[in-house]
């Protein structure tokens, strides 16, 4: 076994990024993923402009793909009130079928190595991991990024904080064939919850939206709720009166939590949903996930090619994720319990609507500046 040898788990965004950059460097790369590729996944499904330069540097071009340039947004509130802004920096919509599958073929590429299994334990011993596979045996690795998402067995069996939180929220996606301006992504209040929408390749449109459990369950099921609730929004109730999905049922997951989560755990470093998860509301999770993979491997090619201690690979790491991130999460917590309360959700929309500075300022708030590549 390789002494630079990395073991990534989870093959989403983050983990499919952290492969990516660390095997440009030479480095010895496992990707272990339970699903094989392509797969569809719950997600916005838009990504803010500040990765990528950063992608094409990995070799990976999402307009190659078929993605949609996005440059403006709009948030509509349940009585009608909308506002519009011009996104400053821009960005673009792709499905996770596609972005997941692409990344992947580039990172075989690359020479990384990818497992299809489960994993079931994870020990950190003599500065080396040792990790438990559920079909294929063990692998042994210097470094485990942990990339396995929202709630997994792992978080259980490391016994990770967050999960003594509430997890109330639970979220749906479909595609759809329906007109949809390609340089928009939507945001669509409902009383409980809030829905994005964006154009992506094949001139599909993905719709996802978040809500929270407790209202949900008092409907027969997911089509009552829409009819019934989301519906209220009359700008999405437009949208679904004239929307064919291409997906034979929804796609959806429950149990999400916006709790705060450690970074890195057991000397394992935590990226993408397993790090830290942003209300969609802010609506850039995914470039979180990507540059929270860019700053772990960076600091891995520190480790390996200068020396650095792992104690120091994991301070830095902390620092920069939180110097990136927590006022990113802060604000999206802050919103989100706003547009919970129906009173204040009206008050806030008619405030916004007044001042549209309000609304730049909560989008700096939420993304970042351009971040270069390799």
């Amino acid at each position: 076994m390789s002494l630079k040898h990395v073991i990534v788990v989870g093959g989403g965004l983050a983990g499919l990024t952290s492969a990516l950059h660390l095997s440009r460097f030479g480095i010895q790369v496992t990707l272990v993923e339970k699903n094989s590729y392509p797969r569809h996944k719950v997600c916005g499904e838009y990504l803010s402009n500040e990765v990528l330069p950063y992608l094409r540097s990995l070799g990976f071009d999402p307009f190659d793909f078929g993605a949609k340039k996005i440059e403006h947004f709009e948030l509509s509130a349940v009585k009608g009130k909308a506002v519009k802004a011009k996104l400053p920096l821009g960005g673009f919509s792709l499905s996770r079928y596609t972005l997941d599958q692409a990344m992947f073929n580039q990172a075989i590429t690359n020479g990384v190595h990818f497992v299809e299994d489960a994993v079931l334990d994870i020990k950190f011993k003599d500065d080396r991991f040792l990790l438990t596979l559920k079909e294929t045996g063990n692998l042994e690795g210097t470094f485990v990024i942990g990339a396995f998402g929202k709630r997994s067995n792992l978080d259980q069996k490391l016994k990770r904080s967050f999960l003594d939180s509430k997890a109330p929220y639970l979220a749906v996606k479909e595609h759809y064939s329906v007109d949809y301006p390609e340089d928009l992504v939507g945001l669509y209040h409902f009383y409980g919850g809030y829905c994005g929408v964006s154009k992506i390749e094949n001139n599909l449109v993905n719709i996802c939206y978040i809500a929270q459990y407790d209202e949900f369950k008092k409907y027969k099921n997911i089509d009552d709720f829409k009819a019934k609730v989301i519906c209220n929004n009359k700008a999405l109730g437009a949208i679904f009166k004239n929307a064919t999905s291409t997906f034979e049922k929804p796609l959806s997951i429950s149990q999400i939590s916006f709790a705060s989560k450690p970074v890195t755990e057991d000397h394992i470093l935590m990226c993408g949903d397993s790090a830290g998860m942003i209300h969609p509301l802010c609506g850039n999770g995914m470039s979180m996930a990507i540059q929270g993979a860019k700053m772990a491997s960076e600091l891995i090619v520190e480790y390996f090619e200068q020396g650095l201690l792992r104690s120091e690979v994991e301070d830095k790491y902390k620092a920069q994720w939180n110097k990136a991130f927590k006022l990113r999460i802060e604000t999206g917590r802050f919103l989100a319990r706003l547009f919970t309360m129906k009173s204040v959700a009206l008050y806030v929309m008619n405030s916004l609507k007044s001042f549209p500075g309000l609304v730049r300022r909560i989008i700096s708030m939420t993304h970042g500046k351009l971040i270069e590549g390799i």
